[in-house]
């Protein structure tokens, strides 16, 4: 007994004993929360912090004075003047057996399982478990399941700790799996027997403490001990989820989450996740290329190339545009801004897939992080897919609204969401201005003269409502908004609306580093935007990362004006669409290849660390942009390695502007275009098990069926699809929660990149 002297009782903590050792825990909390915050180690498997409890494996067995038998450490609560051992004979006997009871149907399969070497019922039985089986008889055995080409299964090895299913309902909020049968018959397992369908089902892999639920794409590839870890970041949101490159002989082979609580907790979406995959594409551009005179490609040496590019640039000096992937990392960016200022032009960009610049729009850090998000009581999202957009944000809102948030939508498509939504209006896009308009009016917002008239609808009076007496709201637009032909409008309305109610404007980037390259200069100050670059051709170009044949809002328009000049194209990939335009084609690293910085959705600052190693003869961009720089003799490369680049940098504070585009007039059908959730980036593209996934519909246009059957079309016929700037012929797929009036053709993919991402659009049927 502790000879230490009591302590007076808190309102919100009791004074308890564990092993001994007096402590303080929250009320309400359990015995474990409270061991493993001092350090003390209790066996368990269905307990995780971040799940409810379920307390059915019954491993963390503890004793507990004057209780009469052993208490699940994971459901008992503290309470005042509690002493607990964990120690004793009685908790350790209770212990062993519940782990002989766990192992008496596992196969114990441990030298060809895949999760050999990190599985925690292998830990675990090390210590409490018997050299030698007592169990003789059969070994119950059960069919696995085909959950889609991310998770492999080994059901006959699941010990029913739950928590796969706890995850899919409570944090994905899409209840896909389930125990079915009792007793003995006991299985988890979908009963539907579809794939998992959750953009965050890759976590089961994660909480499941044995190999049942395993990595389809990384299985049998290595054993743990063989890899290496490096800290870095996803790159394909804005969010930027922490993670761990898992690296062998400078390939990696898979992805896990490295914890953050600010930013992704402990979980990781299935794009962060299997995007390796994309590294090893058969086009990776592995040496540098220079265009021949009947159009063939040569491999030229270093030396040659940053010559020729040189050479090519000075020739167009002040008339060459500067366009720029918005996942660049923030050393690559302020490089590029370096070269420009070199060249004499300021035609540099990286908004490539915004088409209204009326107000000078730039990514800006959210008024609310991401975590505070889960603590607004009143959410409205407007012109965003957030759950395929930035998965890990659209969680958070799961949390938010178990905890009696209302969240509220104006969109062109009801988007399938995990929560429940309190409101809703459904539009064309063309409508969406005017009916954010609307609802500033409502709300007696401070407009700007010439927004959008006023286009009223029966779901803004519930949503009005609800901001007038929110106390923590938000406001977020996404990549419809930021997207939209009249943008400017959506922004304009939206920062109105937050300055009445006192709500704050989150506005999703829109790339993973949009926010770093705006701040470190990768703008067009007094020069052309991304759009006007490719509107008028320059003499000459620099690509840097982008694939034009899907990277830019009018692939049409970009294809023709740098089909025209003489392009230097800085690429992971030698895509055909580039080879289409470039003369020269210098390859650079991956993000998961080199070191960067990278400014996320809140404004933090985050590091990634060189994974794998660059295929071939490419180099890390910035390397090759030094190198490019001091063969030209343009000041501010004289750095020689990436610790001098970064003192040398200096991020500037950035805000949109207030102007306002001209309102465009939209008759018949028009398109609603959106990034598939796999295709967003050219690593994706390339990343095989995601583009197999079901998520990824294929290309296609989806319809209200009203509007299909005016049209003539049934679900599954091929559709003539037309606009100004070209025509596909596409796959019908009817969708009622389209608004009438709308036509979601997803960009992306090779037959919808000849299409303009915003207009009407003729379809008809195939043939006729």
């Amino acid at each position: 007994m502790s000879a230490a002297t009591p302590t007076a009782p808190a309102t919100d903590v009791v004074n308890i004993e564990i092993d001994g050792v007096p402590m303080q825990a929250p009320k309400g909390s359990m015995i474990i929360q409270a061991a493993d915050n001092a350090g003390i180690a209790i066996p368990r498997f269905c307990y995780h912090k971040k799940l409810p409890i379920a307390a059915n494996c019954r491993m963390c067995l503890v004793d507990v004075e004057k209780m009469p038998k052993p208490a699940p450490a994971c459901a008992t609560p503290v309470m005042e003047g509690m002493k607990v051992t964990t120690q004793t004979k009685r908790a350790l006997d209770a212990q062993r057996n519940v782990m002989e009871f766990l192992l008496v149907n596992h196969p114990l399969d441990c030298p060809i399982c895949d999760q050999g070497g990190e599985c925690e019922l292998q830990d675990v039985s090390m210590g409490y478990g018997r050299s030698v089986s007592r169990y003789v008889e059969r070994k119950r055995v059960v069919a696995d399941e085909d959950l889609g080409p991310l998770v492999a299964t080994e059901m006959t090895r699941c010990i029913h700790c739950t928590r796969c299913v706890r995850f899919t309902a409570d944090v994905a909020g899409t209840y896909e799996l389930g125990g079915m049968y009792r007793g003995e018959n006991l299985q988890i397992g979908t009963y539907d027997g579809k794939p998992l369908m959750s953009e965050l089902s890759g976590n089961v892999i994660d909480v499941c403490p044995v190999g049942a639920l395993t990595n389809k794409v990384y299985r049998f590839k290595a054993r743990p001990w063989e890899l290496v870890a490096r800290e870095s970041i996803g790159l394909h949101d804005a969010l930027g989820s922490n993670l761990f490159l898992h690296v062998r002989r400078n390939e990696v082979l898979r992805i896990v989450p490295r914890e953050n609580e600010a930013v992704n907790e402990c979980w990781l979406s299935d794009r962060d996740r299997y995007s390796h995959e994309g590294l090893y594409s058969d086009d990776r551009a592995t040496s540098p290329l220079a265009k021949q005179a009947d159009g063939s490609w040569k491999a030229i040496g270093w030396d040659e190339a940053l010559c020729v590019a040189a050479s090519m640039l000075k020739s167009s000096g002040a008339d060459t545009g500067v366009l720029v992937h918005a996942s660049t990392s923030n050393e690559e960016g302020a490089s590029l801004a370096r070269l420009a200022k070199g060249l004499g032009t300021t035609h540099l960009d990286h908004r490539l897939t915004l088409v209204d610049f009326a107000d000078a729009p730039v990514a800006e850090a959210f008024g609310r992080s991401a975590a505070d998000l889960e603590k607004a009581d009143v959410v409205l999202l407007v012109g965003t897919n957030l759950r395929h957009e930035v998965p890990l944000l659209h969680q958070r809102l799961l949390k938010a609204t178990k905890k009696g948030a209302k969240v509220f939508a104006i969109n062109p498509v009801d988007f399938p969401v995990a929560h429940a939504l309190a409101g809703k209006a459904i539009v064309a896009p063309s409508k969406l201005p005017g009916v954010l308009s609307a609802l500033a009016a409502k709300l007696g917002a401070s407009l700007p003269g010439g927004v959008a008239a006023a286009i009223d609808d029966p779901a803004l009076a519930g949503i009005t409502e609800a901001l007038k007496n929110a106390k923590a709201g938000a406001i977020v637009l996404g990549e419809i908004a930021e997207t939209h032909a009249n943008a400017s409008h959506l922004r304009a309305a939206a920062r109105a609306i937050a300055q009445a109610t006192g709500a704050t404007l989150n506005r999703v980037p829109q790339g993973a580093n949009a926010l770093g390259l705006a701040q470190h200069g990768v703008l067009p100050v007094g020069g052309h935007d991304a759009s006007a670059q490719l509107a008028k051709s320059k003499a000459g170009y620099v690509l840097y990362n982008v694939e034009p044949a899907y990277d830019f809002a009018d692939a049409t328009a970009a294809l023709k004006a740098l089909s025209a000049a003489k392009v230097v194209a800085f690429s992971v990939y030698a895509s055909e669409s580039l080879k289409q335009v470039a003369d020269l084609i210098l390859p650079i690293a991956a993000g998961a290849e080199t070191e960067g910085s990278y400014t996320n959705l809140d404004g933090r600052v985050q590091f990634t660390s060189a994974g794998g190693k660059p295929r071939g003869e490419a180099r890390p961009g910035w390397r090759v942009l030094r190198a490019l720089g001091e063969a030209m003799g343009i000041a501010g490369f004289g750095h020689m390695d990436l610790g001098a680049l970064r003192e040398s940098m200096a991020p500037n504070a950035v805000a949109s502007g207030a102007g306002l585009s001209a309102l465009a007039a939209v008759s018949g059908i028009e398109r609603l275009a959106t990034a598939p959730v796999y295709r967003i980036d050219a690593q994706l593209r390339r990343s095989t098990s995601l583009n197999d996934h079901p998520l990824t519909k294929g290309q296609g246009v989806e319809l209200h069926p009203e509007d299909a059957a005016a049209l003539g079309l049934a679900e599954g016929a091929i559709a003539k699809v037309a606009d100004a700037n070209g025509h596909a012929a596409l796959p019908v797929r009817l969708n009622a929660r389209i608004a009438k009036g709308a036509a979601w053709v997803e960009s992306g993919y090779p037959a919808t990149a000849p299409l303009a991402a915003h207009g009407a659009l003729t379809i008809t049927k195939a043939g006729a």
